[in-house]
């Protein structure tokens, strides 16, 4: 049989999406519109400067809106760039107020959002910087979900900008925010993903646009070791660490990644983040598991573990899930281990769960919308 030669030099690449500016350091935005040639090299940084309040002080989405750049230039850039959110494929409220919005920033990637309010100064946002997870901490349902890729810093920023569409928080308010925090504790592992977490900072911390304070910004790790000093270099955010044990071998069953940087090199690589001090305190995570780490015995190591370190501590009850080996300690427990802690010297909010009834609290994000497109790919699967 006669050989067959497709000859696909004709066929028409697909077309190119057009980039959105939205996600864009204000380097990467000034580069974009030279290659556009749009604008000369010379007036960049200018009309750079421009379309960066318009897009994070005022949040607008559409071109047209920003009414003191030329109308020749608003319809070049209408023609290659865009500024369009995400879709929201879910929003739920929770009866405290909590807020989760489930975004697709792509076909297949999903990620899961969370706003609590009355935490910080008024509200603290809770983002993803990875679509799953590769830690399989074993109390957390979030890492039971396999890792799909790294989130860039578009679709980091794009959960800011979402959820402040949502609370009516355009243009940039100065005072009464309700948005008044960020934090990566949402699905993923911050550190995995550092330069996209440092560009996503970098601009929700300009001055002229989002404008929310490096010290009001939190970035908090499993313990990736070799990446804390360098993540305090490159984001200037505030420290927080997933700690749960006071023991390697409790914490290499609680936390995997434990059995590759043990507590005692995890500490050493806390004291040499830059910045650290009793203004600019390292904040550990503490979940509260009945019988498992919450004995007065452990509230005391916990103490001698901490000293030298400025620190506080917070207790997180222990968000239970469908499945999961763990209970959540009771509450008396909580507070004689809280006393421990206070009366060696060191603050140990309790961490009130919120927004449970939707499953938007700490260790649970993403699991129900997992769980109901499975249920949903059951019920449209044909009978055997």
């Amino acid at each position: 049989m006669a050989s067959v030669t497709l000859d696909l030099s004709t066929a028409t690449p697909a077309p190119r999406a057009p980039a959105n500016l939205s996600g864009l350091t204000r380097v990467e935005l000034q580069a974009e519109l030279v290659a556009s040639g749009l604008t000369p090299p010379e007036k960049a940084r200018m009309r750079a400067s421009q379309l960066w309040r318009w897009i994070h002080h005022f949040g607008v989405t559409d071109f047209a809106a920003m009414t003191d750049v030329a109308k020749e230039l608003r319809a070049g850039l209408a023609e290659r760039f865009t500024l369009a959110r995400p879709e929201v494929v879910e929003r739920q409220i929770s009866q405290d107020g909590s807020r989760k919005w489930l975004i697709r920033t792509a076909p297949g990637i999903e990620i899961e959002t969370v706003y609590i309010p009355d935490v910080g100064r008024a509200g603290a946002l809770c983002v993803s910087s990875q679509v799953g997870c590769t830690l399989n901490c074993t109390f957390c349902h979030t890492g039971t979900q396999p890792l799909v890729r790294n989130l860039t810093a578009a679709e980091i920023i794009a959960q800011v900008q979402v959820a402040r569409d949502d609370l009516g928080e355009w243009p940039s308010p100065k005072e009464d925010r309700r948005l008044s925090n960020v934090v990566f504790m949402g699905m993923g592992e911050p550190l995995y993903n550092l330069e996209n977490v440092a560009a996503a900072i970098d601009i929700i911390a300009d001055g002229e646009g989002i404008a929310i304070s490096r010290r009001r910004i939190t970035v908090s790790t499993s313990g990736v070791v070799p990446e804390i000093p360098r993540a305090g270099e490159l984001t200037q955010a505030m420290l927080a660490i997933s700690l749960h044990a006071t023991n390697d071998e409790l914490r290499n069953t609680l936390v995997p990644l434990n059995k590759r940087y043990p507590i005692a090199e995890l500490l050493d690589a806390i004291r040499a983040y830059p910045g650290l001090s009793n203004a600019r305190r390292v904040t550990f995570e503490y979940v509260m598991l009945k019988g498992v780490n919450d004995s007065p015995e452990e509230a005391r190591r916990l103490v001698q573990l901490m000293k030298g370190l400025p620190a506080k501590i917070n207790l997180i009850p222990f968000n239970p899930w469908p499945g999961s080996p763990y209970e959540c300690s009771d509450w008396a427990t909580i507070e004689r281990f809280a006393s421990i802690l206070n009366r060696g010297g060191y603050a140990s909010p309790i961490r009130t769960p919120r927004g449970r009834d939707i499953l938007a609290a700490c260790g649970q994000l993403k699991s129900e919308s997992e769980k109901l497109r499975a249920s949903v790919r059951r019920a449209q699967a044909p009978a055997a």
